[in-house]
């Protein structure tokens, strides 16, 4: 079971390696010039038909492409990763459907996984002779997994997977939309962040901060970019102020973690939980949860699609509130961590010097 497991986070982490830069690209695509309109009170470019503003728009609606293509390319390259090229069409058809019914994030990875175990069969169990050999990736091999989606996709998990997601976008509407409930939220979603760091749960949140995007829910996405950006800002202050505490490979580290929690990119603090897991992934979600719930408890609010990144604040009414989560929760990651853990260490030293960790091995590769 272990070994089934450890396959499919490599999958799955192998999709999200592609899909990152997609994302990444659109949304500071889609950043840049809604900078530029809130530099001069233009929080719309809809209204503009000519002139400056609307190349801003179209500039800004090709950042929204991309982003709107996160479960194609997650869904295609988990298929690739398994079943490699034969599976990449029936996982982009996948993970096409999955956008355009409503599945979402659960129906990428379902349609990811269909298509690439169907693709590995076909290999592995149909055999034609030597002169048709050069049809199985060009045509059985795509004909067959993409039926397989289409039958599983279309017709027998299209209503409950619409249902869960649909029903999990109406939960978390109804929870940003008040007090307590958007503290609680917070909390939730903030520790999602922290716990793998770029990795299926911390996704999960991403993926329904941004969702809602489209139905005009900004909090959530506010509520993720305060721990997405402040926990590698986090490590970057930790090797400021405690230098002696880390090695020389790791205060380089730090040093690009500064540009990494700037733009907003968790897996910057990737190097530093690896040192030692059991320890630090609770410290990156207590952080994450305390900062995004700092941010709501003074007020921020996101009445406009919430940019990623320190600089993302602007974005925010209350934006001095989104700043001071991000100080907040990259405080108690620049304090505890280097008191946790002496950063000089390899990993296995770690490990074999704490007796509560003698059976336990958290490995965070693909």
């Amino acid at each position: 079971m272990k070994k089934i497991l450890a396959e499919w986070k490599g999958y799955l982490m192998s999709g999200i390696s592609y899909m990152l830069p997609v994302v990444i690209g659109g949304s500071l695509v889609v950043a840049v010039p809604k900078l530029i309109g809130l530099c001069f009170g233009i929080t719309s470019f809809d209204a503009y038909k000519t002139g400056f503003w609307f190349y801003m728009g179209q500039i800004e609606a090709v950042g929204w492409i991309g982003v709107g293509l996160v479960n194609l390319v997650l869904a295609g390259y988990i298929a690739y990763s398994i079943g490699d090229k034969p599976a990449l069409a029936a996982g982009f058809m996948g993970g096409s459907l999955a956008s355009s019914s409503n599945m979402g994030f659960l129906g990428a990875l379902v349609a990811g996984f269909a298509a690439g175990y169907t693709a590995r069969w076909c290999h592995n169990k149909l055999h034609v002779g030597e002169k048709f050999e050069s049809i199985m990736p060009l045509v059985v091999v795509p004909l067959l997994s993409t039926m397989v989606v289409a039958i599983l996709m279309g017709v027998i998990l299209k209503q409950p997977l619409t249902w869960i997601n649909v029903s999990l976008v109406a939960w978390i509407k109804q929870m940003s939309t008040s007090g307590v409930s958007a503290i609680t939220l917070a909390v939730i979603m903030g520790a999602m962040i922290g716990s793998d760091l770029g990795g299926p749960v911390n996704k999960a949140a991403w993926m329904a901060g941004n969702v809602l995007l489209a139905e005009k829910i900004y909090t959530p996405a506010m509520i993720v970019n305060v721990a997405i950006a402040g926990i590698p800002l986090g490590y970057a202050f930790a090797t400021t102020f405690f230098k002696y505490r880390f090695s020389d490979e790791l205060l380089d580290a730090g040093r690009s973690d500064w540009f990494m929690g700037f733009i907003g990119i968790t897996e910057g603090a990737i190097p530093f939980t690896l040192v030692n897991p059991l320890k630090l992934i609770p410290i990156n979600m207590i952080a994450g949860a305390a900062g995004s719930a700092t941010t709501i408890l003074l007020g921020a609010q996101a009445k406009i699609p919430p940019v990623g990144g320190v600089y993302g604040f602007v974005t925010i009414t209350n934006g001095w509130a989104y700043l001071i989560g991000l100080i907040v929760c990259a405080a108690i990651i620049g304090v505890l961590a280097p008191l946790a853990v002496d950063f000089n260490q390899t990993q296995s030293e770690e490990q074999v010097t704490d007796d509560n960790e003698d059976d336990i091995n958290i490995n965070f590769e693909a």
